[in-house]
């Protein structure tokens, strides 16, 4: 068989060039640390790695939403611990100013340091994030959540809306505690009913409680009390009489319309009070009208003002179990965070070992396979050099 110089030269040139590629792929092995760098390299490793690496994204974008959501609610979760100081201190204020001995210039300094109090704790329900966003605002986030009227009520300019992070494939956690949940909606501390007393009480009482018992036959109105003689008279929004209680015995509650109601002492005759209809209340509300009654030397220190007192210590007790369960919240999510993170970082270090068997390079057998490689292409290179200068005149 004849083997024409060209094809010789051909055979040859190829030779050097697929020792010289094999060389280079080592190489470049070596200077990435990867055994497969393209789908060419081992398709079936480059597809496994592909979905490897495509999960650790997706872990990596839940981490993310994680580490966002707990910063937010570790701020929530601190400013919420600070108002429920504040309420401790609010409340040990307004029963400082039951205290009939003192003056009206030492009831206008507990006023003053409830009014410190509340301005704090407004200064709280307003918070922002580090991104300037209000906490507190639900989804509402670029509006301040809380103002005052003038009358000192509370108005909520926010909304309800949870905030929801995903963190795993179908779970997600709120990021978020809206602010009528965590100031406003405090269950109201007397039950079902506020009361409104009249600055005319001369008795001795205050209502002890006031419940909706049965909801099936109860209908919300505003009832007035009103102790004709020894009797308790009960009549709802349209003066209609609902019931009558002879010789009252406030040991007894009284019952009616669905609901009971219970008092604590005996109202003298003449003696009348309403009740609203108001499951809920505020915190902000109860601070904002402890300041005022405090404030009026003509009303605190009756029995109407101690009886409203009272009342109001109970809707601070109120609106401070309502900020420790909303903190409660907020560190049950905070603990479920970390336990998701945990499990996600468990989960890349499973993939990247996972990873680095499919992909990572042993250096010690790619340095062996390199001088071999080596060597190789020296010989070729020198086969080809030597083959290419002979001619049929070298043996001439």
């Amino acid at each position: 068989m004849r083997i024409s110089t060209a094809q010789m030269f051909h055979q040859n040139i190829n030779s050097v060039t697929n020792k010289q590629s094999q060389t280079s792929k080592i190489i470049e092995q070596l200077s990435t640390g990867k055994r497969v760098n393209t789908a060419g390299d081992d398709p079936v490793a480059a597809a496994g790695i592909g979905n490897l690496n495509q999960q650790n994204a997706v872990v990596d974008q839940f981490l993310k939403n994680i580490d966002y959501a707990k910063n937010r609610l570790s701020i929530t979760e601190s400013k919420l611990g600070s108002a429920s100081t504040l309420a401790s201190s609010a409340r040990e204020n307004v029963l400082r100013a039951v205290n009939g001995t003192l003056t009206d210039s030492d009831r206008q300094t507990i006023a003053d340091e409830l009014r410190g109090t509340l301005d704090e704790l407004m200064a709280i329900a307003n918070s922002k994030d580090e991104s300037g966003n209000y906490l507190f605002g639900g989804f509402n986030t670029g509006t301040q959540p809380f103002t005052l009227d003038a009358s000192g009520n509370a108005i909520y300019h926010g909304d309800s809306g949870v905030r929801e992070t995903v963190v795993a494939s179908g779970t997600t956690i709120g990021a978020n505690i809206p602010g009528d949940k965590a100031f406003m909606n405090a269950a109201n501390g007397l039950g079902d009913y506020s009361v409104n007393y009249l600055a005319s009480q001369t008795g001795e009482f205050s209502v002890e409680s006031a419940k909706v018992t049965n909801p099936a036959t109860h209908t919300p109105d505003t009832f007035t009390f009103t102790m004709n003689g020894n009797d308790l008279e009960v009549r709802d929004s349209s003066n209609a009489v609902v019931t009558t209680v002879p010789a009252f015995d406030p040991s007894n509650p009284v019952s009616f319309n669905g609901m009971e109601v219970k008092l604590d002492g005996k109202p003298a005759a003449g003696d009348s009070f309403t009740l609203e209809h108001k499951p809920e209340v505020s915190l902000i509300d109860t601070i904002s009208s402890a300041i005022a009654l405090i404030e009026d030397p003509n009303k605190v220190n009756t029995p109407a003002g101690k009886s409203e007192l009272a009342q109001m210590l109970n809707n601070i007790d109120s609106g401070m179990n309502q900020l420790d369960v909303a903190r409660g919240e907020a560190g049950n999510s905070l603990k479920s965070l970390d336990s998701y993170a945990a499990t996600h970082e468990e989960e890349k270090i499973v993939n990247n070992s996972a990873l680095s068997m499919l992909e990572d390079l042993d250096y010690a057998e790619a340095i062996t396979q390199l001088e071999q490689q080596q060597q190789a292409l020296n010989a070729a290179s020198s086969v080809f050099t030597k083959v290419g200068t002979v001619s049929l005149f070298d043996y001439i």
